[in-house]
């Protein structure tokens, strides 16, 4: 690890933040494979037309984040990933619903993605509560025009 690896943000390392872009690009390769696999039938296309789709788009949002011109967007562009990682979830749980593939190909995954959803919540939170406090107006300041 270089000197740049270990440097440190809000708490959290670079490594940290380049081992969560790892995993979410593994996440999406791993969501290929399913699509990839699920059998072509009017339910299967149907849902690999879905989990293509949402499965491969969190690792570029996050990558985003990553690049973030202020808290705001950065909140913003992470709160994409997570809502598109929430939807590959329910995909996922179809899938095993409609019994597409054998549901020990599929609990892994959707476990990973569980786990990506907290990380990303959590981070969304911490960062909301880092930010600055406006300071409250008092009742003699005028109101901003």
């Amino acid at each position: 690890m270089d000197a740049g690896d270990s440097s440190v943000s809000n708490g959290v390392s670079r490594y940290d933040h380049d081992a969560l872009e790892e995993r979410l690009l593994d996440f999406a390769a791993r969501c290929g494979a399913v699509v990839n696999a699920l059998p072509d039938t009017r339910m299967g296309r149907h849902i690999a037309g879905q989990l293509v789709r949402c499965g491969t788009s969190p690792a570029p949002h996050y990558a985003e984040a990553r690049a973030a011109e202020s808290r705001a967007d950065f909140v913003h562009k992470l709160g994409i990933a997570l809502k598109e990682l929430r939807e590959s979830h329910v995909w996922l749980k179809l899938s095993i619903r409609c019994k597409l593939l054998p549901d020990a190909r599929l609990c892994s995954l959707c476990d990973e993605c569980s786990q990506l959803v907290s990380i990303l919540a959590k981070s969304i939170v911490t960062t909301k509560l880092n930010a600055p406090k406006k300071p409250a107006r008092k009742q003699s300041d005028p109101l901003p025009t």
